[in-house]
């Protein structure tokens, strides 16, 4: 529900909405209308009419004006939040002085189970406020893509997001279709042959690096220190030697543009034709004559001049858009 952030339950939001779309009611209507009863409804009105939210009035119950009524609780909310914020701040302080602070115990943390690793993967990225880093691998630990919600909040509330894959990923059905999605909202995705591990690093200042072990899987949460710069040392080297994937994100062009975009791409990644075709759906044969086609149109003779012709004409694009 859109008003449970302003500590609305949902069956006081229903009411809320209800007594302003449909104006004032009695409690027995009220009722009737959201198909429960009295008994059900009256503690969750007596709290919106001690938020005022509502107010009785001629034996009924109105709705207050929601911007007014609404803002005050949103106020509150940033209020209770900005006090927080302040306490985790004093005791994150509070804590680097403490005696026991700098010890091997508080630059890493054990973390087993799979809740227990899923948890912590969401809270990583959910703590970043600039920028998020990692490693993809083709088996996940413990969550796969499709329930990593946090990625999408991160991305809403303007995280940038840099992630490097293995190139062993693109030959999976539907990873193609995926990453273009992913392009779309915005992250930058770069492929590699192969990675030493997985990881998420938030902000340069937290990782998580999950392992894989014979049993229930578990990861280790690393804090700010060397271990931690050696991480992000290595994901910066990493993602420079790594290749952009650009899959056309925003779907322009006509049909044949988006293909010719798709295969050039994941050729450029070493697949092979069997490959690119499982990728983006078509035919071995449909690959081959449309490599064969801009081969043509390149002047090329190789797979390899393709590729140079392809790059020559990307730089002369960023020139044409830079003047």
């Amino acid at each position: 529900m859109e008003l449970s952030a302003l500590g609305l339950s949902p069956l006081q939001e229903r009411l809320y909405r209800t007594l302003v779309d449909v104006g004032p009611h009695t409690s027995t209507l009220l009722a009737d209308r959201l198909s429960l009863t009295e008994d059900d409804i009256s503690p969750s009105l007596g709290r919106l009419s001690d938020l005022g939210l509502v107010l009785p009035h001629d034996g009924r119950w109105a709705a207050s004006a929601p911007e007014p009524a609404l803002r005050a609780l949103l106020n509150n909310r940033r209020d209770a939040l900005s006090r927080a914020e302040e306490a985790v701040a004093r005791l994150a302080e509070a804590f680097r002085h403490s005696p026991s602070a700098g010890s091997i115990r508080d630059l890493v943390e054990v973390v087993s189970g799979t809740d227990a690793v899923r948890q912590r993967f969401i809270q990583v990225q959910r703590s970043a406020e600039d920028l998020l880093q990692a490693f993809v691998k083709p088996e996940h630990v413990a969550i796969s893509a499709a329930d990593n919600s946090a990625e999408g909040e991160a991305l809403e509330r303007g995280v940038e997001y840099r992630v490097v894959v293995e190139r062993t990923m693109l030959d999976r059905p539907g990873v193609v279709t995926d990453i273009r999605e992913t392009i779309a909202a915005g992250e930058r995705i770069r492929a590699v042959d192969s990675l030493p591990l997985r990881m998420v690093i938030a902000d340069r200042s937290l990782a998580l690096v999950p392992l894989s072990a014979v049993g229930e899987p578990g990861a280790v949460v690393v804090h700010a220190g060397g271990l931690l710069d050696a991480l992000v040392a290595l994901f910066e080297s990493t993602w420079d030697r790594g290749y952009d994937l650009a899959l056309d994100p925003a779907g322009q062009g006509t049909e044949h543009d988006a293909l010719d975009q798709g295969i050039i791409t994941l050729l450029g990644q070493g697949l092979g034709d069997k490959q690119i075709a499982r990728q983006l759906e078509v035919s071995p044969r449909t690959v081959q004559r449309r490599l064969r086609q801009l081969m043509d149109t390149a002047g090329a003779s190789t797979r390899f001049q393709l590729g140079l012709w392809v790059g020559r004409q990307a730089g002369d694009h960023a020139a044409d858009s830079s003047t």
